[in-house]
């Protein structure tokens, strides 16, 4: 499936509208008929990147101009799926799906018990290793199939 052209704006505004029109009105149907509401408050979470060890917060550029693939990646179904890692519990939680297309690019998303899901994040993934740890999509390669 061909991937739509990278979105190139000159101002961070311009994304956020952009967002908000595509995804923010209706919710988004994935392949396999799954519903994903997308918020408008999560747009700093998945356009701005943490720097400094943590501390301060960027937008930037590198995930904004993705901002269609988010769209073309769960409408993908030749997307490879995995469950999700939950941080909190250190386990693998099967109402988490990561969506990896495009060699490492990440969608997630959290099936909620109504039948819908929630819009997590959207990410390239790293793909080099650091320190003797596997990169960030080989991790998420390593995780189970989603089913």
């Amino acid at each position: 499936m061909p991937y739509p052209p990278l979105v190139l704006y000159s101002e961070e505004n311009e994304y956020r509208i952009h967002y908000e029109q595509i995804y923010c009105k209706a919710p988004l149907i994935c392949f396999d008929g799954i519903s994903v509401r997308f918020r408008k408050e999560q747009f700093k979470h998945v356009f701005y990147e943490s720097v400094n060890g943590g501390t301060d917060n960027l937008f930037s550029i590198k995930r904004a101009k993705r901002i269609n693939w988010i769209k073309a990646a769960l409408e993908d179904p030749a997307s490879e799926l995995f469950v999700g890692w939950n941080r909190r519990t250190k386990c693998y939680d099967h109402n988490r799906r990561v969506t990896v297309v495009m060699g490492n690019y990440v969608v997630v998303i959290e099936l909620l018990k109504n039948g819908f899901a929630n819009f997590i994040t959207a990410y390239v993934a790293d793909s080099v290793s650091r320190r003797g740890k596997p990169s960030t999509i080989d991790l998420i390669r390593s995780a189970p199939k989603w089913r």
